[in-house]
């Protein structure tokens, strides 16, 4: 209540022109006081008669203006009291301060407990407890507020003993009641031995970190090794075909576009993998800080409290080491393209994917997963579900997305989408935020006539009659018409006789080149699958038609 008087009169004493303390106060004839170097200024501004700034009051001729002792002998009082008050303020306790336990009135901040007396002290009530001989050999903790959960609420005593049957504190008269029998001993006796068993766990999470670091670094030096080999394979394969230009110069592109792809992608994983246990180390030292700050308590009883809660070290997701294999990756490629060199006529004359083949199964992965079987049941099928969201920057500008963008909905009027490379211009179309490379699953509701499920690759045209898709070799696409299904492929396009359903699963599996599409209901029937070498990560793309209400919305899976 002090402190609101204060600030009352710092409003009364306050010029209403700099809105400041008065400084060299003076009271002009209407009974209204300003700084002297205020008022002075605002009537030299004027270019009529002097006037009150409040009350506009006019005076003729100008004023002489004399400072005023007195206001401004109250206004070095009022500045002094509020500088007092507020110094004593920073020594009382606030709502999240320990107070002291031998403050009258209002209570001032604790800056210590004592763990025999349970009680809180401020500087000046510890003062005694410091002095007095009689308390030498108490602890005194930093300010808890946790000191009463040190009593017994059986026997009111301070709790010094542990039971080990019971896992509890108890105080001595609970060791010869309850606990007679069982196995007690000290607080600080078992808190010896417990802070023992919390240094050997810090030991093991060291232990540990420096294993994962160590496995970070061999797969760094991997992923090196992968890329040097590629590197070295495109250069010798660029050589060899350098000799058979005529015959075969696309071929040799072909070669380096697919091992720069299989590089890509055999360099992600390996670079997933790694991810994995950085986030396994940063947890790893997480854990490790808390137990740190559980060995710093000060209280017995309060290290005692917290340390049963404290999960155990869960065992490592991963190996204990990393099994690199001898450094060969693309050397088989190599060997591939020096064959082909020498048996050119024959080869030319045979089926022209030896070459691929031998890229697309360089082993140059750890032993992490391998290609599977296609999935058979739709909950196989959800093993690989993915999580798709559109992306605005490439939606058509009457397109509509959901507030999760998951849905798109076509719409008459354009939506105030800002200018970006990626947008689609031409047709009504959107892709993924997501790349995917991997093995993913999803499914699109479709309401419309006519609706285009898809995956092409991030650099697909965004303009222009090419752009649409499936009339590129970009991107692969289901049309849904009204009585019709179609696949379209760079502009080749394969009907497909079944029943057009609401529903539409999409399973990718990306390394395999294997693309499938199904009608979902209570089971899963297969409408097409393509069998081909993607060179690139895939976004899902969803293009619908004018028709007003049409939408396509990815399913929640569950």
């Amino acid at each position: 209540m002090a402190q609101k008087g204060i600030d009352l009169d710092q409003e009364t004493f306050c010029c209403s022109i700099c809105l400041d303390l008065l400084k060299d106060p003076v009271t002009i004839p209407c009974g209204h006081s300003y700084c002297m170097k205020c008022i002075q200024g605002f009537w030299d501004e004027e270019e009529k008669t002097p006037s009150c700034p409040q009350c506009r009051k006019t005076f003729i001729p100008r004023p002489v203006l004399v400072k005023s002792t007195m206001l401004a002998a109250l206004v070095d009082q009022l500045k002094k009291t509020g500088l007092q008050a507020a110094a004593a303020d920073l020594c009382y306790a606030g709502p999240e301060d320990v107070v002291c336990d031998f403050c009258t009135g209002r209570k001032r901040k604790a800056i210590k407990s004592c763990l025999i007396c349970l009680a809180s002290y401020c500087e000046k009530h510890l003062q005694s407890h410091l002095d007095a001989a009689a308390f030498k050999k108490h602890k005194l903790v930093e300010p808890s507020k946790n000191l009463q959960e040190n009593i017994c609420s059986r026997h009111d005593e301070v709790m010094k003993m542990f039971c080990r049957t019971d896992q509890k504190c108890i105080c001595y008269l609970c060791s010869v009641d309850e606990h007679r029998g069982h196995d007690t001993v000290s607080a600080a006796a078992e808190r010896t031995e417990r802070q023992r068993e919390l240094e050997e766990s810090q030991q093991q999470i060291q232990q540990r970190i420096q294993d994962r670091e160590k496995e970070v670094k061999l797969l760094q030096q991997e992923v090196e090794a992968i890329n040097h080999s590629a590197d070295q394979t495109v250069k010798d394969s660029e050589k060899i075909f350098t000799e058979m230009i005529r015959l075969i110069q696309k071929r040799s592109c072909d070669v380096k576009q697919q091992i720069r792809s299989q590089q890509q992608t055999e360099v992600s994983r390996v670079k997933d993998l790694q991810e994995e246990l950085e986030q396994e180390i940063t947890e790893l030292k997480r854990r490790d800080a808390e137990l740190k700050q559980l060995s710093f308590t000060e209280d017995n009883n309060q290290f005692l409290l917290n340390y049963p809660s404290l999960p155990p070290l869960s065992e490592s997701t991963h190996s204990s080491s990393i099994n690199v294999r001898p450094l060969r990756y693309f050397e088989d490629v190599t060997a591939a393209v020096s064959e082909l060199r020498d048996k050119l006529q024959d080869i030319l004359r045979e089926e022209p994917r030896n070459i691929s083949l031998t890229v697309t199964h360089v082993d140059v992965l750890l032993s992490v997963q391998e290609p599977g079987p296609e999935p058979e049941s739709r909950a196989d099928f959800f093993r690989y579900s993915c999580q798709i969201t559109l992306d605005s920057n490439t939606a058509y500008r009457q397109l509509l997305l959901s507030e999760e963008n998951r849905k798109v909905t076509f719409m008459k009027k354009s939506q105030s989408y800002s200018d970006h490379p990626d947008r689609f211009t031409d047709y009504l179309q959107v892709l993924s935020r997501e790349s995917l490379t991997g093995r993913c699953y999803w499914e699109v509701e479709c309401r419309g006539d006519f609706v285009r499920v898809a995956v092409a690759y991030k650099n697909i045209s965004k303009s222009g009659n090419e752009s649409e898709f499936g009339l590129n070799d970009k991107s692969w696409a289901l049309v849904s018409s009204p009585d019709s299904f179609s696949f379209v492929h760079n502009s080749i396009e394969t009907s497909i006789l079944a029943p057009v359903p609401s529903r539409v699963g999409v399973y990718l599996d990306h390394r395999a080149g294997v693309l499938s599409f199904y009608s979902v209901s209570e089971s899963m029937t297969l409408l097409h699958r393509v069998q081909t070498t993607f060179t690139q990560p895939l976004h899902v793309g969803l293009r619908l038609f004018r028709y007003v209400g049409g939408t396509a919305e990815f399913c929640e899976l569950k």
